[in-house]
């Protein structure tokens, strides 16, 4: 827990609009460099798109994006050193020629970030034959992907993710059977229009770690960062109508001053805030939750399709992930749709999950069906991993759309803003992690 710092209701150094894992983050780099903060979220809630509801006992994610145990910094972060992620199980199962192959699985051996030896296994899955020339040349590629460093991978030339897999020297079968639907999970961008470099990111991820979720949910993580603030610290259910540098109007308590003030909202309300910031496009994401008398033979892994055979891009029995999200004896299905969903998602879906998992899906029972039109920012290039977070001084903006739109890209963008802040503020305090390479 951390102390409080003395800040008067109306008055803090620092305030916060929005409380997801961006806002939360920062609010907990500011307090322990001895600043007094106040966070001010609109739901009656924290933890913005990381929202979890529960039904019946099961623990439903609205989006649900997929972490990387690799993320640096992740389980060090101020405030989240209590969240469990649960792993899947390694690399992934893809759906080819009316089977389940398991692909990419990776290994950490002494000296290396990780290597791709499981990697040897997908071209063998997806051909009527083995072929050890493609073995070998995508793990040569995983394991020079793991090792390589985040200066070289921003220096490469930027295209879309799409164009960039077409030249990595790996045969089509191999493209298109593991590396795009494997892409497509992991930035919820169906048609692959992200920056090659932000896809390079996440590819690196998977090479050097395991795909994981927060335990209990998506919501868990902003839900600990929020309990570990100082008691009065965090708002909710405050509507802030207009902002500067050194105060907010609120609709609850009135006007409250400042001496700097962070956006770390969505894009959309952030840009509503602050005119002229840029709002990028969106990915859609549907999340379709089934519960099931019994679970799929799949165990705790990530099932992709590479076929493409129905909306579902992956799907996973998350009861077998993390069996917290499920009442005891009870089975939880999730499964993801990219892009706008069918006229017909529900009957669709349940076809194709009887294909991928090859059982019947007649007596699966739906839970819950999510829709998110503004899920994901989208990161087509040219694409700034280092977008400025420093309006002016005094005024500064965080969140996913600043690096890469993913849980850690709007963590590494807090941790930006409070580096910005403390050099505004000539704060110099002992203590505070350094900021690390950005990922």
């Amino acid at each position: 827990m951390l102390i409080s710092t003395a800040h008067h209701k109306d008055h803090a150094d620092v305030i916060v609009v929005g409380a997801g894992v961006a806002g939360l983050s920062a609010a907990h780099r500011l307090i322990s460099a001895g600043l007094s903060v106040s966070v001010l979220e609109a739901a009656p809630r924290p933890g913005g798109r990381m929202a979890t509801e529960e039904v019946d006992g099961f623990r439903l994610d609205r989006i649900g994006q997929l972490l990387s145990t690799s993320y640096p910094g992740l389980s060090d972060q101020n405030g989240t050193t209590d969240v469990e992620l649960r792993s899947f199980a390694p690399g992934v199962l893809v759906h080819a020629g009316g089977r389940l192959h398991r692909m990419g699985e990776t290994v950490r051996r002494p000296g290396q970030p990780g290597s791709a030896r499981g990697a040897l296994t997908v071209a063998r899955a997806l051909a009527s034959a083995p072929r050890p020339l493609d073995e070998a040349r995508l793990a040569a590629w995983l394991t020079r992907l793991a090792g390589t460093s985040t200066a070289r991978l921003a220096a490469r030339p930027e295209r879309t993710a799409l164009a960039s897999s077409s030249s990595r020297g790996l045969p089509a079968r191999t493209l298109d059977g593991f590396l795009r639907p494997l892409l497509s999970a992991l930035l919820c961008d169906p048609e692959l229009t992200t920056s090659s470099r932000s896809a390079d990111l996440v590819l690196r991820d998977f090479a050097r770690g395991r795909l994981a979720v927060p335990a209990g949910g998506a919501a868990t993580l902003p839900e600990h960062l929020a309990a570990t603030l100082p008691p009065g610290t965090l708002l909710t259910g405050v509507q802030v109508k207009e902002a500067s540098i050194n105060r907010v109007s609120t609709e609850e308590y009135g006007e409250l001053t400042c001496r700097a003030l962070v956006v770390a909202t969505g894009a959309q309300e952030a840009a509503r805030l602050l005119p002229g910031l840029r709002v990028p496009p969106f990915h859609q994401v549907t999340v379709v939750h089934h519960t099931a008398p019994s679970a799929p033979p799949t165990g705790a892994s990530l099932v992709l399709d590479s076929e493409r055979i129905g909306p579902v891009a992956h799907t996973a029995v998350m009861s077998e992930v993390d069996p917290s999200r499920a009442p005891e004896g009870r089975v939880l299905i999730t499964s993801t749709v990219l892009g706008p969903p069918p006229p017909q998602l529900e009957q669709s879906v349940r076809g194709q999950l009887t294909r991928l998992y090859g059982i019947p899906t007649d007596d699966w029972e739906v839970l819950a069906v999510h829709h998110s039109p503004q899920a994901v920012p989208a990161m087509p290039p040219p694409h700034d991993l280092h977008r400025p977070v420093r309006v002016l001084a005094g005024l500064y903006v965080c969140g996913d759309h600043r690096t890469t739109s993913t849980v850690w890209g709007a963590m590494y963008s807090a941790r930006r803003v409070t580096d910005a802040i403390l050099q505004d503020f000539a704060v110099r305090r002992p203590g505070l992690p350094p900021l690390p390479a950005a990922a």
